[in-house]
């Protein structure tokens, strides 16, 4: 045993075979997150920051399978590894044909095995590239469109459809809740880049295995796990990370610390944030400079000059993250974890908001969110052994919270409006996996959620400091639940052709009471219980000469919510949404087929097309209430309207893309999106869907050379006219440019950028990068906020 001193820590190390180390072939860098396991999953984990994990476990008999997202995978015998030294170094892969992938199936599977397609962003691409938040973190697969309507947001927008119509899930976990909304939402903002291991977008319906919301896609986060030790050793790693960036002179400290033993291993994650205001770029349209902003001096709100029009204010806000993992193993084949996440913002602006004016003063004298706050308790408990029944079961209940609030004043007006909303989450999953003779295997689950929602209003006279209640945004103490089971069967009929169905049947029990104090409702308290039965149906095919072709129906399906059901707020000026007690879900019907192929290992293209079609859509069209199509909502005559399952839409598009391995340093990278949505509306004729943006995508030089890393990419977004815009659209003209005609368009736009990051040892790396070289001023579509100009930023990372 030899002795080592570190600072605040005092170790005793015992070399033993049983750990394996994982490194990079070609610099020597230990390599963290990278999958080790058999086959027959009696042994699966993941390396730790030193790229170490305890295989004391394997048996003698058993083949280990190392595997990670660019990299050649290996598979070795107990006999060769120690022949290695226990020491693996895994050399780059021009392109990984065997990643693997949980998402899609909710066990590991071989990415290419499956008839979905599915994009992985690995934690080293995300260190590599500091995106500020979860959102931006999506939007470097190159096949996410993020809207933002201030700072503190970010709504995926995946295929033509957004909010809760795609799914976010955080290590299995459903995140979305009763009151996830037709509109943009920012709930995704509350996970922590820093503490992701990995990142998978299932593209297409994935309602079968996740449920309702999942139309167009899945957005699944696994966050990091501990690494265990071996018998007498420990297992220490910690990191640390400070980084600032320009254009919103951002400062974020990030320190995270795990600790391995033989049956017990931790992990702690924490991060903190400070955004200042956000500055634009010099070069686009002049009608995203902010001119006025208000300020309230000596109780009275004026209007003031922005002196630096580039200086979007306010949009700074504050965030914390933290992260406590604790695991245990009890006896071989047994793994009981135990996750614990949260997550506080400060306050920050509805900017989007802030913009729009009534005569010469803004309209809003105060927009904002109060702090955004989510918490997840995650208690997992798996099973890895041939049994009847399985031969690998999960089993995870779960508890999570969320606060949200809005806080609204007129200019000029005393009463600020505050409307407070908090869902309570129990959620419980078992999943098992059973595989049979003939490459067979059967997936199946059950699913229970409990989702209450308590939501109240207070109107505050500022003059004065007088409160008084006011009207809640959602029925106080309505309930959402959904109870569901599922089964998928995956076989390979051949050695090339592989075939997957699955089928759930989900039902959905709905309670809400109305109180009549502020709005005269025919009603006072609804009960739904819609019921979904969805499947899909999939083929893949692989050539011997590395061509992969896929084949997917599926169909998907959302139920009301408390926010579809039971809302009433102001959609816009002279507009108000009221509730429906007579909602019904929406189903989705989607065809996709996918290839791609690699030529000579050098060249790699892929490409897909797909149609949806949605059904019932639930939509928000015009109302009545009590017979009247017009009621005084907040002082003004507004426009009743609700929604209700009124329209159908279709979208429909292609993603291609290419990577051309010019050395064993350059690479060339390129992916292109495009989608069309159209939607029926009142008339019967149609019009464009609200979101299904504008062509996207992104193109990238990069360069690896021992400790070096450097990426020189472009990032471009096409243009919307006027005629294509959704007429709800339309009526933001505070968040669009303006055309020859007066008329509101989304302008195209493109960001140059460059980053590079330098290793020292093992232990250190610097990284830098300068976003928007050339300082363009461009608004991405339909958000409030325009994006960064000229942005330099700086990453300093260390560990042990």
């Amino acid at each position: 045993m030899r002795k080592f001193s570190i600072i605040l820590f005092s170790l005793s190390i015992v070399v033993q075979a049983q750990i394996l180390t994982v490194k990079d072939k070609e610099s020597g860098q230990p390599l963290e997150a990278v999958l080790v396991y058999t086959m027959d999953k009696t042994f699966s984990g993941v390396t730790n920051g030193e790229g170490r994990i305890d295989i004391s476990a394997l048996a003698e008999s058993q083949t280990l399978n190392i595997d990670y997202i660019g990299y050649k995978s290996k598979h070795l015998t107990p006999v060769r590894l120690k022949d290695l030294n226990y020491i693996v170094l895994l050399e780059a892969a021009p392109f990984n044909t065997s990643e693997i992938t949980v998402s899609a199936t909710r066990w590991q599977q071989e990415k290419n095995l499956l008839p979905v397609q599915v994009a992985s962003i690995p934690r080293m691409e995300v260190a590599f590239q500091n995106p500020q938040t979860a959102a931006d973190l999506l939007g470097i697969s190159g096949q996410v469109l993020i809207q933002k309507s201030q700072m503190g947001g970010g709504s995926p927008m995946i295929r033509g459809f957004a909010a809760n119509r795609v799914l976010i899930a955080v290590d299995g976990v459903r995140m979305n809740t009763a009151i996830f909304r037709s509109g943009n939402l920012q709930n995704i903002i509350s996970l922590d880049p820093f503490a992701i291991g990995r990142t998978e977008i299932v593209f297409g319906p994935g309602s079968v295995l996740y449920g309702s919301d999942a139309i167009s896609a899945v957005m699944a986060f696994h966050t990091l796990e501990p690494g265990f030790g071996a018998a007498g050793e420990k297992l220490l790693h910690s990191q640390a990370t400070l980084r600032s960036a320009s254009a919103n002179s951002e400062i974020t400290g990030h320190v995270d610390f795990s600790l391995g033993l033989q049956s017990w291993a931790f992990l702690s994650s924490a991060t903190y944030t400070d955004y200042g205001d956000l500055t634009i770029g010099s070069h686009g349209p002049a009608d995203y400079l902010r001119r006025h902003y208000v300020k309230t001096i000596n109780g009275k709100d004026s209007t003031l000059v922005n002196k630096n029009t580039k200086v979007q204010k306010p949009t700074s806000y504050q965030q914390l993250n933290l992260m406590q993992k604790i695991a245990f193993r009890p006896a071989a084949g047994w793994l009981v974890d135990l996750g614990l996440h949260y997550s506080a913002t400060s306050a920050y602006s509805r900017y989007d908001r802030l913009l729009r004016y009534r005569a010469e003063n803004l309209r809003s004298a105060e927009w904002y969110y109060g702090p955004q706050i989510w918490s997840m308790n995650v208690l997992r408990l798996r099973h890895f052994a041939s049994t009847r029944w399985y031969d690998e079961f999960s089993a995870s209940a779960a508890y999570q919270f969320f606060e949200e609030s809005r806080h609204d004043r007129d200019f000029g007006k005393t009463e600020l409006r505050h409307r407070t909303e908090k869902v309570d989450v129990f959620s419980l999953n078992m999943d098992f996996k059973k595989s049979f003779p003939g490459k067979q295997s059967v997936y199946y689950g059950v699913e229970a959620l409990w989702n209450k929602v308590t939501s109240g209003g207070r109107d505050e006279d500022i003059s004065t400091g007088v409160s008084a209640d006011g009207p809640s945004r959602y029925p106080d103490g309505s309930t959402w639940d959904s109870y569901a089971l599922y089964a998928s069967y995956q076989q390979h009929l051949t050695n090339q052709l592989g075939f997957q169905t699955g089928l759930r049947y989900n039902q959905v029990v709905l309670e809400a009471g109305f109180d009549n104090t502020f709005y005269d409702f025919p009603f006072s308290n609804v009960h739904l219980t819609p019921a979904a039965l969805i499947g899909s149906l999939g083929l893949n095919w692989q050539s011997v000469d590395d061509l992969v072709l896929r084949l997917n129906l599926s169909s998907g399906f959302r139920a009301p919510n408390i926010d579809d059901l039971g809302k009433v707020f102001d959609s816009g000026p002279g507009s108000v949404v009221v509730p429906n007690p007579d909602l019904k879900p929406e189903y989705a019907w989607n065809g996709e087929l996918g290839v791609s192929k690699t030529f000579s290992e050098r060249l790699k293209i892929d490409g897909a097309v797909y149609y949806t079609f949605l059904d019932q859509a639930m939509v928000r069209r015009d109302f009545t209430l009590n017979g009247q199509d017009s009621i005084i909502y907040d002082g003004e005559l507004s426009q009743v309207q609700a929604i209700q399952n009124a329209a159908k839409a279709w979208v429909y598009g292609f993603e291609a893309g290419a990577e051309w391995k010019i050395s064993t340093a350059v690479s060339v990278l390129t992916r292109f999106n495009y989608q069309k949505g159209e939607e029926e509306i009142d008339d019967g004729s149609t019009a464009p869907l609200r979101h299904a943006g504008p062509w996207f995508g992104d193109s990238h030089l990069k360069w690896n050379y021992k400790n070096w890393q450097v990426d020189g990419y472009a990032v471009y977004n096409g243009a919307i006219r006027f005629k294509d815009l959704a007429p709800e659209e339309r009526d933001k003209d505070y968040l669009y440019a303006v055309d020859e005609n007066g008329h509101p368009w989304s302008p195209s736009w493109y960001t140059l950028n460059l980053k590079m990051q330098y290793r020292f040892g093992q232990y250190y790396r610097v990284n830098a990068g300068v976003e928007n070289i050339t300082d363009q001023r461009y608004r991405p579509y339909s958000s409030g906020l325009a994006g960064a100009g000229r942005n330099f930023i700086v990453a300093l990372s260390a560990g042990f």
